[in-house]
C-alpha cells in the first residue's frame, strides 16, 4: 500500500489540506429559487483558517444586505420563509455589483495570505448558493472570481455521511452545535453554522485518522 503523501513543509496547512483551494462557507438569502431572475437579499461569507495542529477554524464572517438588482424577481413565499423586508426603511443596503466586488476581494486576499490558489464555495445544498454566485458574477461582468467554477463542497451531503442528517438545523443538533429557528434563515446567521459544522467534521475526520495527521 503506498504511503500518504507528506505535505511541503513551505506551504500552508490549509492549502495543503485542500489541494491548494481556501474554502468559505457562504449562504445566500434570496427572493426564489431562480438564480437567473431572483434577487440576491443578503450574502455572507466565513472565511477558515488552519492552526498548527491542523484544526479548522471560522476567522472572519463578512456579510452584506443587498438591493434587488433592477427586474429582479421577488417570490412573497420566499420573503414569508426568510422573514426579510427588502424595502424596510431602516435597512441597510449595498448594491449587488458594489458587494460581490468587495466580498471577491476579501477572498483574494485570504488566498493570498494562506498560500491558496483558488476558493472554494462550502455551503448546505452548495449547488444553489453557487448558482447564485455565477449568475451575479455574470450578470455585472465581474473579473477574477475567486471561486472554482463548478466545484463545492456540500454541508449537506457530508452530514448525511457523518450524522445521517441533511437539514441544517438537524445536522446541527446531531453535531451537538446549538441551533437557534428563530435567527434561522439569515445568511449570517446560517453561514456561522454551516462554518460550525464543516469544520467540526473535517476536524472529527483529522481525530479519527484522517488527512492531515495529528501531532
Amino acid at each position: 500500500m503506498s504511503e500518504q503523501a507528506v505535505p511541503d513543509p513551505t506551504e500552508s496547512l490549509l492549502a495543503t489540506r485542500f489541494r491548494g483551494y481556501l474554502p468559505v462557507v457562504v449562504d445566500i438569502e434570496c427572493g426564489g429559487f431562480n438564480a437567473a431572475t431572483d434577487a440576491i437579499l443578503e450574502i455572507a461569507a466565513v472565511i477558515l483558517g488552519m492552526d498548527d495542529n491542523g484544526q479548522l477554524n471560522p476567522e472572519q464572517t463578512h456579510f452584506h444586505r443587498v438591493v434587488p438588482f433592477e427586474g429582479s424577481n421577488i417570490e412573497d413565499a420566499a420573503l414569508k420563509f426568510t422573514g426579510i423586508d427588502p424595502w424596510h426603511p431602516l435597512r441597510i443596503a449595498r448594491q449587488e455589483k458594489d458587494v460581490f466586488q468587495d466580498l471577491f476581494k476579501v477572498i483574494r486576499q485570504a488566498m493570498k495570505q494562506n498560500g491558496c490558489k483558488r476558493a472554494v464555495i462550502v455551503a448546505h445544498n452548495a449547488h444553489f448558493d453557487h448558482g447564485f454566485i455565477n449568475a451575479a458574477t455574470r450578470r455585472h461582468d465581474l473579473k477574477r472570481n475567486p471561486f472554482h467554477p463548478f466545484s463545492s463542497f456540500d454541508t449537506a451531503t457530508l452530514s448525511g455521511l457523518a450524522y445521517g442528517q441533511t437539514v441544517l438545523a438537524r445536522a446541527c443538533d446531531a453535531a451537538g452545535i446549538s441551533f437557534d429557528g428563530n435567527e434561522a434563515h439569515s445568511a449570517k446567521y446560517d453561514a456561522e453554522k454551516t462554518a460550525e459544522l464543516f469544520c467540526g467534521i473535517v476536524n472529527r475526520w483529522q481525530q479519527l485518522g484522517g488527512w492531515p495527521p495529528a501531532t
